[in-house]
């Protein structure tokens, strides 16, 4: 096949196709009885773990500082596993991250409503109020060293709990925390997508494409974020004389 016969609207339209039909696949099995509880997470994680760059690991997780702070358990974490080791897993419990690792914390329900909304800020803020160490590393340009970039917040659902007005509703919702509870990106996939800027949150319509625009977004924000910092182990190696 030569290059010319190669077009980028049917790439992009095959990789909406094959994210679509998985959300589509798995949300019909979620409507059975029983396996309801939490598949919606399953179900994003398995999409992050397919679709993002694979320097980004995905969980259920705990985040941790190193001043013996823990955050509220997280439905979808987006962490480092490249460069983080400091990861302890307990076995029926779950995993426990640094917070030097996380790139992004997302709350997931089957459907969006201002409780649940509120419930994800209030977990958000729980990972942002974390300390997060950063030391300096050897470059070419000699020793330097990283400042931690905001974490990413947000949430996801598969549909609306709003039956109309969805966009005015989901818009007073997400204004109402801009601090360390405050809600970057998201996605309901049967409904569309939305942005917080500041004060400012947009929401789009896109009913067909929701969620390809939703991880295309996500991809872009976290390239902005860039790598996470070296995890300065003093600061956690202190613990082990306690």
């Amino acid at each position: 096949m030569s290059g010319s016969d190669w077009k980028l609207p049917a790439l992009m339209k095959n990789l909406h196709d094959r994210v679509s039909q998985e959300l589509k696949s798995a949300r019909e099995a979620i409507g059975h009885p029983g396996a309801k509880g939490d598949g919606s997470e399953k179900v994003w994680h398995k999409l992050f773990k397919t679709y993002l760059p694979g320097r980004y690991a995905v969980d259920k997780a705990t985040i941790m500082d190193s001043n013996g702070a823990f955050s509220d358990e997280i439905d979808v974490v987006l962490y480092d596993r490249q460069y983080t080791f400091l990861i302890f897993e307990l076995e029926g419990i779950g995993k426990v991250i640094p917070a030097e690792a996380v790139y992004g914390v997302f709350e997931s329900k089957q459907e969006a409503n201002a409780p649940y909304i509120e419930y994800a800020q209030n977990k958000a803020a729980t990972v942002r109020r974390l300390h997060r160490t950063s030391a300096e590393v050897m470059t070419i340009d000699g020793l330097r060293r990283a400042t931690p970039q905001p974490i990413l917040a947000g949430f996801l659902a598969f549909e609306s709990g709003w039956k109309s007005d969805a966009a005015g509703y989901l818009s007073k919702a997400l204004a109402r925390e801009q601090g360390d509870g405050r809600l970057d990106i998201g996605c309901i996939a049967a409904y569309g997508t939305f942005g917080c800027d500041g004060a400012g949150c947009q929401t789009s319509i896109e009913h067909d494409k929701a969620v390809t625009s939703f991880l295309l977004e996500l991809i872009t924000k976290l390239q902005k974020i860039g790598t996470a910092p070296a995890i300065d182990m003093t600061a956690y190696a202190g613990w082990l004389k306690t």
